[in-house]
């Protein structure tokens, strides 16, 4: 038996050794494997390394026979190598052959083994490879042995990640972590970026893992281990920082892990076995990582990830590394890479530098993706894996027309990809040619299209577009850049300068709509809610909260002096909505009026139709407001039961299906009788198809982002409504299975001759 207090540091001690020689690479390979075995008592020892073609090849072993280095191979996911490859986790068995993934190679030879113990060999965070030890007897590894061949197989990932195993790999066979790479995401702004890579999260990357003295690299683990404890204790007394709310509540989690004695004693532990202190951090980090990927309750998985951001920073403390964008500038072509963001973090970084965003996770209605798209930056989200290959400044294209993602992209990708950035410029000044011309059917409907905005970098867009206004402008933005509540002479400037570059054109501005997925970091509710989209939002808080709504209010009677205001209600749920906001707007008026204030022309009120409740009493809510303003992302969302910013069901149902288009219909029918105008103004309006579809069912004013104005427009120019309008109205009015428009309306689509 080995001597377990000192084994790990003795096999690390030979590894560098053997690392260290001037030898062949699988004469190296094959050195390693053979000390492993002796130090673990092990019969076999086998080391696999995953291929770029996903294909666990044996690459060296002690034990089995050796005729199969380099034959044997597994598929990611086949047999037991391959389950710890693709899970990122270790395999303890003590019948092998009983398992139920294990799978017979008969050219190794390995039948005869019972006991196994199998890790995945893991670099920052990507499996790299896997590696094996067996023995005849019915036996479990010990914890402690699981540990070191953990510790182990950290090492021998240098080696892979080094490139130095390219000499004896097989032609064609690429093991190289720099290699090209592609991702197969969905497409949710749309435009082609070419740039370089920037991790939001920057990860730090290791390369210093053996010990010299165990005690200096204990040393330097608690204090950076106290230093770090300190910083969460700075930035929870600053002032800036809540007393209370979810914000506080994250860094006293934070604060409460950085303490956590278990955490703390695995560091220690792994320094013991002969690592650095910073490598002994990444080494738990991959632990945990590991497990986060099996993890399926949110609060934990958030949590999880509260231990990955506390070893970044810990990490960061040892090797001086600063974190973010600050440290390394950023390219004038940067292509942001993300598991995930919030709005008010994309808007941290300069517009003019920006050429994309990547997302693992995010949906086409998700409010950073809004902002992407206002941007007018391609997106592409459900990336998975991109971001623990992508490195910084890695070259990268994104195509946001068809969901690909392409890492270090090979010249011909790169050629092909310059062809399209072409014809898309082509196309892009068709569309701007259109600017002038009325949006108009061949049979004579006018169609009214608008703009949504929030930002000032949107109000160039008004004129390049020729649209007809700003249909929606949400205020929120403004609040979610800024570090405190926006003061009203802040909120009067920005209004100002939103009408003034309207020209004229009508603006409609929605009240602050902050809540479910549209967080500021400075507000907080005092409970943290289960959810969110259904809980304190928008109108619901505003009205709560009368004074951040009469400031609003305040500030946009102010800018609208002399001029139309038109004022937009979020989230409404009860028509005693709306009759409380005008209340509190009249109050405002009267202020106004007796100081002396220039008020508005005219005010006209009107509502966000979100929640299909109103559905219900929609006669009596058109009695209320001078217009209605359906917004399609969260109706969809409501009206599904899906929750729009999940990728896994966002885009499981299609807007185009006839119960939604009836219900829009029905909106739309309701203004009809009642006088009063409505408009449409959700992301479903930017998509040609779907606008034909709104347009057929009686919609003659949308709102979209900038970059679908001209689209649209070429769509409307090239239609004859008349023929539309009868078939989607037919199939609406018939009694046939629910089933989507999509397939009828794109062969109407051909039938004129119109490009979708």
């Amino acid at each position: 038996m080995r001597d377990l207090a000192h084994g790990p540091r003795v096999l690390l001690r030979r590894l560098r050794e053997i690392m260290a020689e001037p030898i062949e690479p699988q004469l190296r390979l094959d050195r390693i494997v053979q000390e492993i075995a002796r130090n673990m008592v092990a019969e076999v020892c086998s080391f696999y390394v995953l291929r770029v073609d996903g294909v666990l090849e044996l690459y060296a072993t002690q034990g089995l026979n050796p005729q199969a280095v380099h034959l044997a191979q597994l598929k990611l996911g086949q047999g037991l190598v391959g389950t710890i490859a693709a899970s990122a986790r270790a395999l303890n068995l003590t019948e092998a052959q009983k398992h139920p993934a294990f799978t017979y190679l008969p050219e190794t030879g390995e039948e005869i083994y019972n006991a196994f113990l199998g890790v995945p060999i893991l670099r920052a965070g990507r499996t790299l490879g896997v590696l094996v030890v067996q023995n005849q007897a019915k036996r479990a590894y010990a914890d402690d042995e699981v540990e070191a061949l953990e510790t182990t197989a950290m090492v021998v990932g240098e080696l892979i990640a080094s490139g130095d195993l390219k000499r004896i790999s097989a032609a064609g066979i690429d093991l190289d972590m720099r290699r090209p790479a592609s991702f197969d995401g969905a497409p949710l702004s749309d435009g082609v970026g070419l740039g370089h890579v920037v991790l939001h999260e920057p990860r730090v990357v290791v390369t210093n893992l053996f010990a010299e003295d165990t005690e200096t690299e204990l040393a330097r683990l608690r204090d950076a281990i106290g230093s770090l404890r300190l910083s969460i204790d700075d930035m929870l007394s600053r002032r800036d920082v809540a007393t209370e709310g979810e914000h506080r509540s994250v860094l006293e989690a934070y604060r409460m892990f950085a303490h956590d004695q278990g955490w703390v004693r695995r560091l220690e532990e792994a320094v013991r076995n002969g690592l650095t202190a910073e490598a002994a951090v990444e080494k738990v980090q991959n632990d945990m990582r590991a497990r986060m990927m099996h993890v399926t309750d949110p609060y934990l998985r958030e949590r999880l990830n509260d231990f990955d951001d506390l070893a970044n920073r810990l990490l960061r403390q040892l090797l001086g590394a600063e974190a973010g964008i600050a440290a390394h500038g950023l390219p004038r072509d940067a292509i942001l890479v993300a598991r995930t963001m919030g709005a008010a973090e994309l808007l941290d970084y300069p517009r003019e530098h920006l050429r994309g965003l990547v997302l693992e996770d995010g949906a086409a209605t998700s409010h950073v993706v809004i902002v992407a798209r206002a941007m007018g930056l391609p997106v592409v989200s459900s990336a998975q894996g991109v971001v623990a290959m992508a490195e910084n400044g890695d070259a990268m294209i994104v195509d946001g027309e068809d969901g690909a993602v392409h890492l270090r992209p090979t010249a011909d990708v790169e050629a092909a990809y310059a062809e399209k950035v072409r014809f898309r410029a082509r196309r892009q000044e068709a569309w701007r040619a259109l600017r002038d011309r009325p949006a108009q059917t061949r049979d004579g409907v006018p169609i009214s299209l608008n703009i949504n905005a929030g930002l000032m970098v949107d109000l160039p867009h008004l004129a390049e577009t020729g649209a007809d206004g700003i249909g929606l402008f949400r205020t929120e933005l403004q609040f979610m850049i800024a570090s405190t509540f926006p003061r009203v002479e802040a909120q009067e400037r920005l209004y100002s300068s939103v009408l003034a570059a309207a020209a004229g054109k009508p603006v409609t501005f929605r009240t602050l709509d902050i809540g479910g997925d549209k967080v500021l970091p400075y507000f907080r509710a005092a409970k943290v809610e289960e959810n969110p989209a259904l809980g304190w939002r928008a109108i619901r808080l505003s009205l709560d909260k009368p004074g951040l709504l009469r400031t609003q209010m305040r500030a946009l009677l102010r800018a609208s002096a002399g001029a139309e205001l038109r004022l937009m209600l979020p989230m409404i749920t009860q028509v005693d909505e709306v009759r409380s906001a005008r209340a509190l707007l009249r109050k405002e008026v009267e202020l106004a009026a007796r100081f002396g204030h220039e008020l508005p022309r005219e005010i006209r009120i009107g509502a966000m139709l979100e929640v299909p409740a109103l559905l219900y009493d929609l006669d009596a809510l058109l009695n209320e407001v001078d217009f209605v303003s359906v917004g399609s992302n969260d109706l969809f969302q409501y009206f599904t039961a899906t929750d729009r910013g999940n990728p896994a069901v966002a885009s499981r149902f299609d807007p185009l299906s006839k119960p939604f288009l009836r219900a829009l219909r029905t909106i739309q029918q309701g203004g009809t009788r009642a006088g009063k105008e409505v408009a449409l103004c959700g992301e479903l309006a930017g998509r040609p198809i779907a606008a034909m579809a709104l347009m057929a069912i009686g919609y003659r004013s949308i709102s979209m982002s900038a970059a679908s104005i001209g689209p649209v427009k070429a769509m409307i120019l090239a239609m004859e409504l008349e023929p539309v309008r009868k078939a989607v109205c037919a199939v609406l009015d018939d009694h046939a299975p629910d089933e989507t428009l999509r397939p009828m309306l794109r062969e109407l689509a051909e039938a004129q001759g119109i490009v979708l």
